[in-house]
């Protein structure tokens, strides 16, 4: 699409392209299930419309509009945004499939990294709290990982929890 936004509307300033490309490229992914066609003819008729109310944000194109170069540029450039918006929608799965092993990856890292440190005062304090309130024996936490002592905070909160459940 880069290149392709390169070759079009050459009398246009660079802003003025810019300008245009942007809108066009908004214009597409807003209306994908409409034809080009439809989408030239939608484009150019709105266009028209503000041109003629004096009121349009491409002032530029009241000469241009209805040239030929005009309208093969743009229908080159929807073709290509088209094509860009399909590309990309084909790949959302692969996408979501990438980010997802990105999160176990990180998981996994975070508790490698987890295995090697020292609990935390917080931990250990929290630790001893849930054990004094269920009345359970203290495990020696000395030799434990902050990622332990993790694992033993969670299967205590999950074996009482159904303590609360019933509280209601």
């Amino acid at each position: 699409m880069y290149e392709v936004k390169k070759r079009v509307y050459p009398s246009l300033s660079k802003n003025q392209k810019s300008a245009l490309c942007n809108y066009l490229r908004a214009f597409v992914k807003k209306m994908p299930e409409i034809g080009m066609d439809e989408l030239w003819q939608k484009f150019y008729d709105d266009e028209k419309y503000y041109l003629e109310m004096n009121s349009s944000r491409f002032e530029f194109l009241c000469d241009i509009i209805d040239e030929e170069d005009f309208y093969n540029d743009t229908m080159l450039f929807i073709r290509e945004c088209r094509k860009y918006f399909d590309y990309k929608k084909s790949q959302e799965p692969v996408i979501q499939a990438q980010k997802a092993f990105e999160k176990q990856k990180r998981e996994f890292l975070k508790e490698l990294k987890m295995k090697s440190e020292k609990p935390t005062k917080k931990q250990l304090y929290y630790y001893d709290a849930l054990c004094k309130k269920y009345g359970l024996e203290k495990d020696n936490t000395e030799e434990l990982s902050k990622f332990d002592l993790k694992e033993r905070i969670s299967r205590i909160i999950d074996e009482h929890a159904a303590d609360y459940k019933n509280i209601d």
